[in-house]
């Protein structure tokens, strides 16, 4: 980076910093530093939203899985795609439930601040270990632009802290008032990243690869794949199937709408119910519509960059090198722009986090249980206190542990913890206290501690039982050599030459010309089926056994092997304790793919908690009908963005809680179900129509220069 790279980042953190300075002065009231007094309209709910659900692990984990896997990368962050429409009915939710946080809901539906104290433990644990994977990404993707050649880390332990300090400074001064200009800010900043490479590295293809005399800007997607195999441009592939996304999508579903900082950008803040619906709705568009751009950049760097040494030892610094190759020679702040870019992803997901966690402390824990009478100043500054701990312990947590993006999936499954509390409380009378505590200590044994415990029982790792995998499948196609291949092939052979200096002896690979046809062939290591990361081989054949070879519909060899009995292994990490239940009813373990075993990790987390809550709802006895009657009748009164014509609004319904009855779609029942009205169903169509819009767009950004 150059002085004026710099000069830019230091701009940046400035503002930042002033901005957080300037709304102190309106923070008087715990609802001003946490929901920045429920008066943001749809520009800045949307930019929240989209802040908010951008974490600086995006652009890169699609970069670097675009790098690796061609186009189809792009669903390792497009998964939320389909959830999106539905935003639009939450939305409303968390307006309605007048809240500061998603701990208070459940202190008010189930009467119990124990319950919401519980909660408060999941968010706190929750991101602090998420935000530790934000700050690790930014780091390992600003170590190339910061300080190119190096390898060992050291930078983040400058980085990091000054990150911290700075999301810091303006949260916790100003609260989700600084939060939500900033995230305006950023939300732009996060847009610029989205697309400042793609010109220059379109430029790049046609000066390297074209005619720059006489030839455009947007020949370079027709260069694009001139150097790419066309598989490279595939929307689907092997490694994300149909059923994979619809798990996903599934669990993804269920598990968003109880994630702590939903009280915030998922319409809680809003000014009214129609701005919490629009900003939550198109902020998250926004990002589906930017993911687009960070797949065709990572395409982009796979043509000019396919040959790097230095992505090919660690994919996650694709966005890191290829900013530096495209934007460092210009000396015109670019470089630090892009760091700024990379920053701001990552600091409008920290700053609101931080609050909605700082908030669940103050409310559900210092309030509820130490000191309930606190003046406003006190609980403040118990905030405060509590969103610098909060910063400051994700900062450490990325210090110790460089290595944490496998932790992401934590992001998807934690939350059903409390998701079948929340959907059957929201939805059916019947759910009761004593069944949602049932359900939250059945899920954290079941699904965190038994995973956790099990390793630790005397022999169970070396239990063969358990030593189950997946096959190891091998995929040849045979197809013309792209000048990619070519040059990956010259690596190869440069490879070769080194070792065969020190190893006599290796086969040395045969070049490869442009054209020429070749067989490519890729294969899926075998996956141990109940341990998480893995297993070592302790003893028998060290490659596994050919047990069928057949050709698939697109004229691909499929070789499968797999190890036999005579085979014996350790496992490794946590134990899938949900796989003795698909042993139990019969499932063939060892017949499934990487993929199945993946998808099929989800289902039982998804439905084994409402089953119990169910169950357990019905042998206990039901919460008081008049808390009931005050709980759905509050969340079917439309909010007022008059605070005292909202008020009035709900003593009506308090008074008659019977008001909204007629809209029931099941009268007479304990479903506390409100028939759609035009508003829901309008939004709703158009909604998935946008989804449509992500995916056309995403074909033809993949079609663009195609023969």
């Amino acid at each position: 980076m150059s002085l004026i790279d710099y000069i830019v980042l230091v701009v940046y953190f400035l503002s930042m910093a002033a901005i957080g300075v300037w709304c102190m002065k309106k923070v008087k009231h715990q609802e001003d530093l946490f929901l920045g007094g429920r008066t943001f309209g749809k520009l800045f709910q949307t930019f929240a939203a989209f802040g908010a659900g951008t974490g600086a692990n995006d652009p890169v984990n699609v970069g670097r899985n675009t790098y690796t896997s061609g186009f189809s990368g792009i669903w390792s962050v497009l998964f939320w795609l389909l959830v999106t429409p539905f935003y639009w009915i939450f939305a409303v939710w968390y307006r309605r439930m007048r809240h500061l946080t998603i701990g208070d809901w459940f202190v008010e539906r189930y009467e119990s601040r124990a319950l919401g104290a519980a909660y408060s433990v999941f968010g706190i644990v929750f991101y602090m270990l998420y935000l530790s994977v934000a700050f690790t990404a930014v780091s390992k993707v600003c170590e190339p632009l910061i300080a190119p050649g190096q390898v060992d880390g050291s930078l983040k332990t400058i980085l990091l802290p000054i990150i911290g300090l700075v999301v810091v400074v303006y949260g916790v001064l100003g609260g989700l008032r600084a939060a939500y200009w900033t995230d305006l800010i950023q939300g732009f900043f996060i847009i610029i990243l989205s697309v400042l490479l793609i010109p220059f590295g379109l430029a790049l293809l046609v000066e390297n690869f074209g005619d720059p005399a006489s030839e455009g800007l947007m020949a370079g997607f027709k260069h694009l794949h001139e150097q790419l195999p066309a598989a490279s441009f595939q929307l689907a592939g092997n490694e994300f199937p149909l059923y994979y996304i619809v798990c996903i999508f599934l669990l993804n579903l269920v598990g968003i709408v109880v994630q702590p900082h939903f009280i915030a950008t998922g319409g809680g803040s809003a000014k009214s119910e129609n701005s919490a619906r629009v900003g939550l709705v198109v902020g998250n568009f926004l990002k589906r519509f930017c993911t687009v751009g960070w797949a065709l950049t990572g395409l982009i760097m796979l043509a000019l960059l396919s040959v790097d040494p230095e992505i090919g030892k660690d994919p996650d610094k694709v966005w890191g090198l290829a900013a530096v190759k495209l934007l460092g020679p210009l000396d015109i702040g670019l470089v630090g722009l892009m760091v700024a870019c990379l920053l701001a992803a990552l600091m409008s997901s920290a700053d609101c986090y931080m609050l909605v966690t700082s908030a669940l402390v103050v409310r559900n824990c210092y309030a509820a249980y130490l000191d309930r009478e606190a003046s406003e100043e006190r609980y403040l500054l118990v905030g405060r206190v509590v969103g610098v701990v909060i910063i400051g312990g994700a900062v450490f947590l990325s210090l110790i542990s460089y290595d944490v993006f496998g932790q992401l999936k934590n992001a998807w499954e934690i939350p059903v913890i409390f998701a079948a509390p929340f959907w059957i409380g929201m939805f059916w009378r019947r759910g009761t206290k004593k069944a949602a505590w049932i359900t939250v200590i059945f899920s954290v044994i079941v699904f965190v501690l038994l995973p956790m415990l099990l390793p630790l029982v005397p022999g169970l790792q070396e239990n063969q039982s358990y030593a189950v995998t997946t096959a190891e499948v091998s995929r040849t196609v045979t197809r013309p050599a792209s000048p990619a291949d070519v040059a990956r092939r010259g690596l190869k052979i440069e490879a070769w030459r080194l070792k065969a200096e020190k190893e006599p002896g290796a086969l040395e690979p045969k070049e490869l010309k442009a054209g020429e046809e070749f067989r490519e062939t890729r294969t899926t290591a075998p996956r141990s089926v109940f341990w998480k990361d893995g297993f070592v081989r302790l003893s028998g054949p060290e490659k596994p056994t050919v047990v069928a070879t057949h050709e698939d519909d697109s004229g691909a060899r499929v070789v499968t092997r797999r190890y036999g009995p005579e085979t014996r292994f350790r496992g490794k990490g946590l134990f899938n304790f949900d796989f003795l239940l698909y042993r139990a009813i019969g499932v063939d373990l060892q017949g499934l793919s990487r993929e199945a075993v993946e998808a099929l990790r989800l289902p039982l987390k998804v439905l084994v908690p409402f089953l119990v809550m169910i169950i357990a709802s019905l042998l206990t006895r039901p919460n008081s009908k008049e808390s009931l009657d005050r709980f759905y009748v509050k969340m079917k009164t439309p909010t007022e963005p008059d605070p005292d014509k909202d008020k009035r609004e709900l003593e009506l319904s308090y008074a008659s809680p019977d008001r909204f009855d007629h809209k029931k779609l099941f009268p007479g029942s304990s479903f506390e179900i409100q028939r759609p009205g035009s508003m829901d169903v309008i939004g709703f169509i158009l909604s998935c129509l946008g989804v449509v819009a992500v995916i056309l767009l995403a074909l033809w950004v993949a079609n663009l220069g195609a023969s």
